[in-house]
């Protein structure tokens, strides 16, 4: 079922002057946009007829994953549909805003394609061949689109520090975070006091290991969950270790999940590529619904290095936020796959790309830890997947970038996962652990000159530059006006969201 409109969407539809938002008059963009809508539909019902027919467990669930993507995409056009008639130039909807959401939720649609594809490799050519040909025409529509657009960075202010108290509810304009007008009535007294007394939030459901809560298994709670709410949705979850795999669908919106700490509430899985799942669908936890948040809680995959691509968390949902959490693998830990995430006090942990993604994410104050993988490995941590008209890529600030003490293997700070692939590091502290060339190649000369890797204002032993590659597409910034774009308020336009989620963060520069 698709919807023209988004739930999040509210208030009148009026149309804007096209000269303050497109290059095109806006019947024309309208139905561009439409028909690409119609196109993502007919792949959608041609790919559910294959459905069910293979054996091929991969296959199975690459196609599993192309009809999840391709109902996102749909999502996404249904928002820029609302988004181009609801500019009304006041400073959240404004049309340099609203340009900057519709190149976002374009380049998811483009992001969805090639994971889509992606899904395939190693699995039957012929399903690979049918499937590509027609999200290709996708490609082009949507590519299409994004020419109409003019091409502008999110320009609103950047302020200062906007942030909430140090209990991680935070405040927004003096205001307590809040969610519900009480407890549920089963949950103890003591409970209450010391969970409101540490975060200030007020819970609507409890997940615990032992069954005093309303629910043993998280995925449940997800479940029993309203479909689009506009409010916070806060589910608690206590201490314990729950080894399942959690997925949050798109119809989930604005879901909290607030455990009892890192190495306290652990979600824990094992799927890897090597067992026959792909990328995409081993995430021990998989979230897609818009404006999630999660803190206090670890998420891991525990498949080990010679499983390969396993992923411990992915994440589709626009406006989300993670805080002080652990995200804990080996190769590919944390999915970053596309839409504006934010990622704040969180240990990530991994060894061979393990913050990956064509994700528009930005990093703060996180500890970024190398762990020993393979022999005679090298260790990446980034590997992010921008194409040339992607507004995507990943901005680390204010990091800790090191290694755990038994690592042996070399250790670089990202390698090109795709053409235009763009990483940011910038006032964070780097380790002797990172070679001096900073970076790797991918596979010899391919895409160096059309990169984006750049470092800023970074400190420690391992952030000379003495030693850095020579690539075309690689860049020593020393100019805070080459590097603001890529800060939370211009990157993820974090001023126009975040306050609201009642996490602390930094808008701007330091330096």
């Amino acid at each position: 079922m698709f919807c023209l409109l988004s739930p999040l969407v509210t208030g009148d539809l009026q149309f804007v002057d096209q000269s303050e938002l497109l290059n095109v008059p806006m019947s024309h963009f309208l139905g561009s946009v439409r028909s690409t809508m119609d196109t993502v539909r007919q792949v959608i019902s041609m790919m559910s007829n294959f459905t069910g027919k293979f054996d091929d467990f991969r296959l199975s669930s690459a196609l599993s994953d192309c009809l999840d993507l391709m109902d996102l995409s749909a999502d996404e056009l249904s928002w820029i549909l609302s988004a181009s008639q609801n500019s009304d130039g006041k400073e959240n909807n404004s049309p340099e805003n609203v340009r900057g959401d519709m190149r976002a939720w374009l380049s998811g649609v483009l992001i969805n394609k090639d994971t889509c594809l992606e899904g395939f490799d190693g699995t039957n050519t012929t399903i690979e061949s049918f499937v590509g040909n027609s999200l290709n025409r996708i490609t082009t529509l949507t590519h299409d689109i994004l020419s109409m657009i003019p091409t502008t960075w999110d320009t609103m202010s950047e302020g200062g520090t906007v942030g909430g108290g140090g209990g991680g509810g935070g405040v927004s304009g003096g205001r307590k975070v809040r969610t519900n007008d009480k407890f549920p009535h089963w949950l103890k007294s003591n409970d209450r006091k010391l969970f409101q007394a540490a975060n200030d939030t007020v819970v609507d459901v409890v997940v615990t290991a032992d069954g005093t809560g309303n629910f043993t298994s998280i995925m449940d709670a997800i479940s029993a969950a309203p479909e689009y709410s506009k409010r916070r949705y806060v589910i608690y979850v206590k201490c314990g270790v729950y080894k399942e795999y959690v997925e949050i669908s798109k119809k989930k919106l604005n879901i909290m999940m607030i455990g009892d700490g890192m190495d306290v509430t652990i979600i824990s899985g094992n799927r890897s590529y090597a067992d026959g799942w792909t990328p995409y669908r081993s995430a021990t936890f998989a979230v897609t619904g818009k404006g999630f948040i999660a803190r206090d809680m670890t998420f891991e995959n525990t498949a080990g290095p010679f499983k390969y691509q396993a992923v411990a968390f992915r994440s589709d949902s626009e406006f989300s936020v993670v805080y002080r959490c652990a995200i804990r693998g080996y190769q590919d830990t944390l999915y970053s796959h596309s839409l504006r995430q934010f990622y704040k006090e969180c240990h990530i942990t991994g060894t061979v790309d393990f913050i990956f993604g064509r994700g528009t994410a930005v990093f703060q104050n996180c500890q970024i830890l190398v762990r020993e993988g393979l022999p005679k490995q090298k260790n990446t941590i980034t590997a992010h997947g921008r194409e040339k008209t992607d507004s995507s890529g990943f901005s680390i600030q204010f990091c800790y970038i090191s290694v755990e003490s038994n690592v042996t293997n070399p250790t670089y700070l990202g390698r090109p996962w795709k053409k235009h692939s763009r990483t940011i590091i910038m006032e964070s502290y780097i380790s002797d652990a990172i070679r001096p060339e900073g970076w790797l190649e991918w596979n010899g000369s391919w895409y160096l000159d059309t990169l984006y890797y750049a470092e800023y204002m970074n400190y420690g032993p391992g952030a000379g530059l003495g030693g850095r590659v020579k690539w075309p597409g690689y860049h020593i910034i020393n100019d805070s006006a080459q590097v603001k774009n890529f800060t939370v308020a211009k990157f993820i336009s974090g001023n126009k969201w975040l306050p609201s989620t009642g996490v602390k963060y930094t808008a701007g520069l330091t330096i």
